[in-house]
């Protein structure tokens, strides 16, 4: 740690992140668990789009947001584990402060693009169920778009807020980490100013992020769920939730892990709980997003296995 003179009186010019073991014999067998499974989620997620892309029958507003979710698990799960790797293999555990607050920023606002997406999937869901004659107009390509960059607006401003708040704090003190990656709950703790303005913001701006969203989708499946219990046929009724399973399934794992992982703030030690609920935001997360969708969809899994045979649909 040397001083580092700037308008914010900074004086960490780097952090240690200590990572997920202590035990050096466990590293190259955490290094090629997490090499496996980000090379698996980056070849699923890039499958899906594969799939989306070459098999007309997903060319629907529904697979357009899929294929959008799928290029933000592969961000997010970029952001902080190939870095990971990176220290891994240099046995190197400083990250720049600027490197850190970089990777805050970058995590955040995939996160944040996450939420707004999954709240535009539900709301498709909403309008393909219960208003399924203006659903064409209403659900346009023009509205797709808007829908996706409104959502990366609102997401980059949530950011970047965070990303600004923060590196107006002083940092003079202990500089360790206990985990694998840099994100607020981390960071507030190692603070020599207050942070009770930037964790009033974090949780004000979240209920706007997140809250929001969750009430939105939480909405949109009350009408979705009223308005299939209308439907005389069990047949009609198991097709119409079968859309909606695969999603409702990613929302709940989302915002599960998600909510545990900030609700934690103010804790003065990190625990390897942490550590775990951060593997499941960064890594489980985006890799499961693939699975759920294409073992709960025959569509889905019809178009992956003409992507793999190299055969075209027929349709």
């Amino acid at each position: 740690m040397q001083p580092k003179s700037g308008a914010n009186g900074t004086a960490v010019t780097e952090f240690i992140l200590l990572g997920l073991v202590d035990t050096p014999g466990l590293l190259p067998l955490v290094f090629v668990l997490f090499l496996f499974a980000y090379l698996l989620t980056v070849g699923g997620n890039l499958s899906i789009l594969a799939a989306i892309l070459v098999e007309p029958k997903l060319h629907t507003p529904m697979y357009f947001f899929l294929g959008n979710l799928s290029v933000l698990d592969i961000g997010c799960i970029t952001v902080t584990v190939p870095s990971m790797l990176s220290r891994l293999l240099s046995h190197k555990r400083a990250v720049p402060y600027g490197a850190c607050l970089t990777q805050v920023f970058f995590f955040h606002l995939l996160v944040g693009v996450d939420c707004f997406l999954l709240t535009a999937m539900a709301y498709d869901r909403f309008l393909a169920i219960c208003r399924p004659l203006t659903y064409s107009t209403r659900m346009s390509q023009m509205v797709q778009k808007i829908l996706v960059a409104v959502s990366w607006a609102c997401a980059f401003t949530n950011a970047l807020t965070h990303t600004v708040a923060i590196s107006t704090l002083n940092f003079c003190g202990p500089n360790v980490i206990n985990h694998f990656y840099c994100d607020l709950p981390q960071l507030f703790p190692l603070s020599c100013s207050s942070t009770q303005l930037n964790e009033l913001l974090l949780f004000a701006v979240g209920f706007i992020m997140a809250g929001t969203p969750m009430a939105l989708i939480v909405t949109s499946y009350a009408h979705v769920a009223a308005a299939v219990l209308r439907i005389r046929s069990v047949e009609g009724r198991k097709k119409a939730f079968s859309t909606c399973g695969s999603h409702l399934t990613v929302v709940a794992i989302f915002y599960g892990s998600g909510v545990f992982n900030y609700m934690r703030l103010g804790s003065t030690k990190l625990s390897d709980k942490d550590k775990a609920v951060g593997i499941f935001n960064t890594v489980i997360n985006p890799m499961l997003n693939p699975v759920i969708y294409s073992l709960r969809n025959p569509d889905v899994q019809g178009a992956l296995w003409r992507v793999i045979t190299g055969k075209r649909s027929l349709t």
